[in-house]
């Protein structure tokens, strides 16, 4: 058998400042969390995911978490636990101009035997930027990037970035090897990425096989496997822990919570906001006196008692009380018009079940829209059926749950990619020329403390417009059976299984 070549689990000297949202609470690192041995396998990991593949485990959009969750995928850097960048593929870096940026990579290996190289790199990132729809993480952002040298990658951005390093560390920027690229830039990560665990069968929407990689640069996991199934219901989640079916379940809907045993429920803050999205483009929400209107009916209080049996907080914004700077900073939203009268105006609502409080809040939505003079039609489908007409704008409205860090550890990313005209998950498809400025404006802050006032100076042009009605900050309840040890508790929902997780 192969070892790998380095055991180092220490950090490099990060040699440039990053940017850190701070965190209320803690939780456990990912690949070198836990003491990674040699000398005895553990148990295949049995694990039930929420969401089934949505584009056929592409790294560029949704399925991109999934990958990074079970340990599969890595970026060159990755989010600590204040939410600061870190090593991960790339040991170090600094700036070299306001444009510039040198990664020095780490010795790795590939899944598929070939070497971490500044060119493999430049390739990955490469394709990325190329992809279309573009990564969220790249949304208003133009990249080059180069090898440099034996160990060096040079990345170019058009203008000033000061948040690369945090950008990164995005799922959807993983670095995958040469042989994972087709010649239209498609990514199959099946056997091709870096991470302790390898892909190597994908059973369609229903379960996906992955090995231990022996050669991890973090160290051999403790877990000789993992089987992981895609369980979009989260009463069968829950049923699956229950009766020994699964060692983890994430997401277990909040009335399931009792019927667990207390030692296997993990209830973690997390920086997810559920939110009412209207359609400021077309349809009944492209009058703002209507969209006001549908926020003035809104009881966030309700549905975080109500649905959510106290498992989360009511909505005080894009940034929920996980990031425990956004309160202090928050603003008053700007520019907002007098709510109109409905007057019967028809409106579709849509969600998906993946998630079971969303449907519930939907409902309870629902209720109290039509208490407004909304007449509203409820649609509710599995998340992978309603993404692409929910970006087409084919709903009025859509209630879902968002990780505002999810994508690139920046605060200002997710306004990037969620509110500004060239957004890639601009659902609510609002297109304002004050926030693309207010947004424009955060995003060239390099101080971390003005960056964030920016950010919230961003996020009340946004919620000026009622383009998002924050409903409730989330706590995610994981399910990890009793035998179980090492499962990474993560805010920011990137990852879930590390070489510590172990039966």
């Amino acid at each position: 058998m192969r070892f790998p070549r380095r055991r180092r689990l220490a950090a490099a000297l990060v040699l440039a400042p990053t940017l850190a949202p701070l965190l209320s609470g803690c939780f456990a690192s990912g690949g070198g969390s836990g003491e990674a041995t040699d000398t005895k396998d553990g148990s295949r990991l049995r694990v039930a995911l929420a969401f089934p593949p949505a584009e056929n485990l592409s790294p560029y959009g949704a399925d991109a978490t999934l990958l990074s969750r079970l340990g599969v995928t890595e970026g060159l850097t990755a989010l600590d636990a204040n939410g600061a960048a870190a090593p991960a593929l790339a040991s170090s870096w600094r700036r070299e101009n306001d444009r510039t940026w040198l990664f020095t990579l780490r010795e790795a290996d590939f899944q598929d035997g070939t070497a971490l190289t500044p060119a493999a790199v430049a390739a990955s990132l490469t394709h990325a930027t190329r992809a279309q729809p573009a990564p969220a993480a790249l949304s208003g952002v133009a990249l080059t990037a180069q090898a440099d040298g034996a160990t060096g990658v040079r990345v170019t951005t058009a203008a000033p970035d000061p948040a690369l390093p945090l950008r990164l560390s995005s799922p959807s920027l993983a670095v995958l090897a040469p042989k994972a690229y087709d010649a239209k830039g498609a990514a199959d990560p099946v056997g091709t990425a870096t991470g302790p665990f390898r892909l190597t069968k994908v059973n369609g929407s229903a379960s996906a096989d992955l090995d231990r990689f022996d050669d991890y640069w973090g160290g051999r996991a403790q877990a000789s496997g993992i089987d992981a199934r895609f369980i979009a219901d989260g009463t069968a989640r829950a049923n699956a822990l229950r009766t020994g079916q699964v060692d983890v379940a994430e997401a277990i809907p909040v009335s399931q919570a009792a019927t667990l045993d207390a030692d296997t429920r993990r209830e973690t803050a997390t920086t997810r906001t559920t939110s009412l999205q209207l359609n400021t483009k077309s349809g009944v929400f492209k009058d703002p006196s209507l969209r006001a209107a549908a926020r003035a009916a809104v009881d966030t209080s309700a549905l975080a008692k109500g649905v959510y049996e106290g498992h989360a907080d009511a909505g005080a914004g894009i940034y929920g009380p996980a990031l425990n700077w956004a309160e202090s900073k928050r603003v008053p939203p700007v520019g907002r018009v007098p709510a109109g009268k409905p007057a019967g105006a028809p409106v579709t609502l849509a969600t998906y079940d993946n998630r079971p409080e969303l449907p519930e809040a939907a409902q309870v939505l629902k209720q109290q829209l039509e208490k407004a003079g909304f007449k509203v039609k409820l649609e509710v489908r599995e998340y992978s059926r309603l993404e692409s007409d929910a970006l087409a704008g084919k709903f009025d409205a859509f209630v879902g749950a968002r990780n505002s860090l999810l994508d690139t550890g920046d605060p200002v990313a997710v306004l990037s990619s969620d509110y500004s005209c060239a957004g890639s998950y601009n659902l609510a498809r609002l297109c304002d020329k004050k926030v693309d400025q207010a947004v424009a404006k955060a995003q060239g802050v390099a101080d971390t403390a003005k960056r964030q006032d920016a950010a919230m100076a961003a996020e009340a042009a946004v919620l000026g417009t009622d383009a998002v009605v924050p409903l409730v900050h989330q706590r995610v309840i994981t399910g990890v059976g009793a035998e179980v040890s090492g499962v990474v508790l993560d805010p920011y929902e990137r990852t879930l299984v590390g070489t510590g997780t172990r039966r």
